[in-house]
């Protein structure tokens, strides 16, 4: 197993395996099934082109022999930070043929970011586009490799091959050429299924970023298994908008669960809503993953009725609570489509709402489990369990649920319990019907749109300002949004700051552009706790009665 971690534990992997949750395969032996079975069918559709399952499988193929050539190898790190294009699809499951683990970046991380990722991880490798509206990532990837030697390969999505040099490869090239590596090379590559097929990102409290290890095992278990409840029927297609990067775009069930279905599969790299509005009457997409931040922009705009989207069947919520108000407009506005909330984590736990529940479930919850062994508990402050109707910090262990963090032995003793079940963070309760409603959080996150944003990073980074003496980061509501973020800031004696002034100066510390402060307050001082802590309570009800 790869150093840093941390397996399930001898019972309970006897357990998941006596069940058949896992069937010790790796994640390219499941999907190669896959390939072959549904080998004709359309299995994706991008801006560019259309491929079918063997498709997939033959460009994988070609892919993996590459990065032998290229020097990588099994359980080699590789920062993969490309968009929703079939790029995407055929590195992912090439590196799967070879066992090397991607890291999946976001494409709007930045330098801060990646180079976080590359240092926890050891990477040898990255994947980026070569431009993504003005930003260059070549530029960004060339100046972590002067700080990272071991960072010795990356592929670049949209390089001219004539400008490709040293380190930096042509990753459309690649597929246009026959490598040296023979296939019979892929066939004596030993991968353990207990090993990370992936890296997730976790929305972590900390500056320090967390990497979460999913194994073959437990990844397509997890796809199997959201499948399972999100209806799938012959000929069905799957729009994907959201950064496939994302665990509910890849995996929840996404596009390994899509696959596994026989589905087609549509990545689009654009969320403006005649752009899918368009991809879903071209295509008769009949699922559809968002957040509640997309599903509100598209439900509010015009030119909905321009098109015809009777095809879609179901579109999937998650990443935060959906208000049950938006549900019925968008119910309104497509017939006959469910639109089915889901609470989940890149950790592991799935819930759904399932597609036969009662309407009282269907509008009030983020549904329940999805496996009989996800042991989840509401738990109080002192860790014991809360009577049904009050709210609670989710626990929770399972047979696709994490058991620690890679490489976070300090982090893994306070996130985890003595029998290892997560402490998520976050705060839920059950209702008389058995399923769950989302109350919050106990972690230091704020929620913009489904991205999560440590406040604490932000507050490092807006401390080393000049003018700055003390700083609290907290969430203040937005309608599209549900939150967004401001910075509470107290100054120097005889110091002043304005808002452009500190975006300017975070801007140079390169990071994503999600994660800079939408507000600016200036106080005098912060208010405290009772253990004399900044009180973040207290200031975001402050805010939340001056944005009234």
């Amino acid at each position: 197993m790869l150093d840093g971690v941390v397996p399930f534990p001898a019972d309970l992997a006897a357990r998941y395996r006596a069940k058949g949750y896992w069937e010790d395969r790796s994640l390219i032996d499941v999907f190669g099934e896959v390939f072959d079975r549904y080998a004709d069918r359309v299995a994706l559709i991008d801006d560019h082109t259309t491929v079918t399952y063997r498709q997939i499988d033959e460009r994988s193929k070609l892919l993996a022999r590459h990065l032998l050539d290229l020097g990588i190898r099994p359980l080699d790190r590789m920062v993969v930070q490309l968009p929703n294009t079939a790029q995407f699809v055929y590195l992912y499951f090439a590196l799967q043929r070879i066992g090397a683990i991607p890291i999946l970046a976001l494409p709007v991380h930045r330098r801060r970011e990646v180079e976080q990722f590359v240092t926890l991880a050891d990477a040898r490798a990255c994947a980026v586009p070569a431009h993504a509206r003005d930003f260059g990532f070549v530029d960004m990837v060339k100046l972590i490799m002067a700080d990272h030697p071991d960072l010795s390969l990356c592929l670049v999505q949209g390089l001219d091959p004539a400008a490709a040099e040293g380190p930096f490869v042509s990753l459309d090239a690649l597929l246009e050429q026959e490598p040296s590596a023979p296939e019979s090379a892929l066939d004596g590559i030993a991968i353990d299924p207990e090993d990370p097929a992936v890296f997730l990102l976790s929305g972590g409290t900390t500056g320090i970023p967390k990497l979460i290890p999913r194994t073959h095992n437990d990844y397509a278990y997890n796809s199997k298994l959201a499948a399972s409840v999100c209806d799938f029927r012959e000929g069905d297609v799957l729009l994907l908008v959201l950064p496939i990067e994302h665990n509910l775009p890849l995996a929840c069930p996404g596009m390994q669960g899509a696959f596994l279905e026989g589905a087609t599969v549509v990545l689009s790299t654009s969320t403006r809503p005649r752009d899918v509005f368009e991809r879903v009457q071209r295509h008769r997409v009949t699922h559809l993953h968002v957040v509640p931040a997309l599903l509100i922009l598209w439900i509010n705009d015009a030119s909905a009725s321009d098109y015809d989207l009777s095809s879609l069947h179901i579109v999937q919520s998650g990443g935060q609570r959906l208000q049950p108000e938006v549900r019925q407009r968008a119910e309104a506005l497509l017939p006959g489509c469910f639109i089915q909330e889901n609470f989940g984590m890149a950790e592991g736990l799935i819930m759904f709402v399932r597609i036969d529940d009662p309407e009282e479930v269907r509008r009030e919850t983020c549904g329940r489990p999805v496996c009989e062994d996800d042991e989840v508990y509401l738990v109080d402050e002192e860790g014991r369990p809360v009577p049904q109707g009050e709210v609670g910090e989710l626990v929770v262990r399972g047979p696709y649920t994490l058991q620690g963090y890679f490489r976070s032995p300090e982090y893994n003793a306070r996130a985890f319990t003595h029998d290892g079940f997560y402490r998520s963070g976050d705060l839920l309760r059950m209702d008389r019907t058995g399923n769950y409603v989302v109350e919050g959080r106990r972690k230091d996150l704020i929620n913009r749109g489904g991205e999560k944003i440590s406040a604490e990073e932000v507050e490092n980074l807006i401390l080393s300002h000049p003018s700055v003496l003390n700083v609290a980061c907290v969430p203040y509501p937005d309608e599209v949004l549900g939150e967004r973020m401001c910075a509470c800031v107290v100054t120097k004696p005889g110091a002043s700051l304005e808002f452009a002034e500190l975006v300017e100066f975070l801007e140079k510390m390169d990071i994503a552009k999600f994660k800079l402060p939408e507000r600016l307050e200036i106080l005098e001082n912060l208010p405290l706790s009772g253990f004399g802590k900044v009180s973040k309570k207290d200031l975001t009800a402050m805010l939340a009665s001056r944005t009234a």
